[in-house]
């Protein structure tokens, strides 16, 4: 298959990587030097060259502010049976967009970032592969995660956007917490540097990316859970509350556990 990555950054250059020993490859870059590290597949940085290449499927893997533009970009380049697909953790938009293309379309989420994963050893990560869009699509995403030993989910747009404002927003909103209040520690502790190591990590993720998790219409309700059980612990703190706390611990406890279970 004739596929065209969109972008060569972190995740553009994993899945080129990844395809280029079985398809014929090629990626579309506008900044020339991030295409230095890639190989085995041909580099475009003139829209004329797509038309040219006619992939028969592109991977949209640019940063979540430019994927509607990126895809607005190169469609009047692409031949109509072309599938177009993006793997942005963010979709807004997206289904409404791909309804106005006539494209046939496959939206995929791999839940993992090349900050945190090990790309090498991927048997404990996520992908969510979107049920709406076209079907030869989809099966190519979902054998595609199965030889990477992904655990995968069907989701629809909806139910995808709601599994992010839990999944994405509640450790993002926490770790932000921790930053904000955060002192320079000159002997810190282990638990300290890994929230540290977590807020850097977190911290380096592109600035809209952040936004745009944050401001799905599914966030709000999440939030406001962290700030309703923040107010109990302050209550149980204030009076020193020793059985409070035991109770408290002991309901935390047994949220972990209940999903350590449920993942064996």
């Amino acid at each position: 298959m004739k596929i065209l990555v969109l972008g060569a950054g972190k995740m553009g250059s994993f899945f080129i990587d990844l395809l280029s020993f079985e398809h014929e490859v090629g990626v579309y870059e506008k900044d020339p030097k991030r295409m230095r590290f890639t190989y085995n597949c041909q580099r475009f940085t003139e829209l004329e060259e797509i038309r040219e290449f006619r992939p028969e499927l592109v991977i949209n893997a640019v940063t979540v502010k430019y994927t509607i533009p990126a895809f607005k970009e190169v469609l009047p380049y692409l031949t109509d049976e072309c599938i177009i697909s993006d793997i942005s953790s963010v979709k807004t938009n997206l289904k409404e967009f791909y309804g106005e293309t006539g494209h046939p379309y496959v939206s995929t989420h791999p839940m993992f970032g090349p900050t945190f994963a090990n790309l090498q050893q991927l048997s404990e990560e996520n992908a969510i592969i979107i049920t709406e869009g076209d079907y030869m699509g989809r099966i190519f995403f979902k054998d595609l995660y199965q030889r990477l030993g992904l655990n995968i989910y069907e989701y629809t747009f909806e139910e995808h956007d709601k599994t992010v404002a839990y999944s994405l927003s509640i450790p993002f909103v926490s770790t932000f917490v921790f930053a904000a209040v955060m002192k320079h520690q000159d002997a810190p502790g282990t638990t300290f540097k890994r929230h540290m190591k977590i807020a850097k990590g977190v911290l380096n993720e592109d600035d809209f990316l952040l936004q745009e998790i944050l401001f799905n219409p599914y966030t709000h309700d999440q939030v406001s859970q962290i700030r309703t059980e923040l107010k109990e612990l302050l209550e149980i703190i204030d009076s020193k509350d020793a059985a409070g706390m035991k109770q408290y611990l002991t309901k935390i406890r047994n949220n972990v556990k209940r999903d350590i279970e449920i993942r064996r």
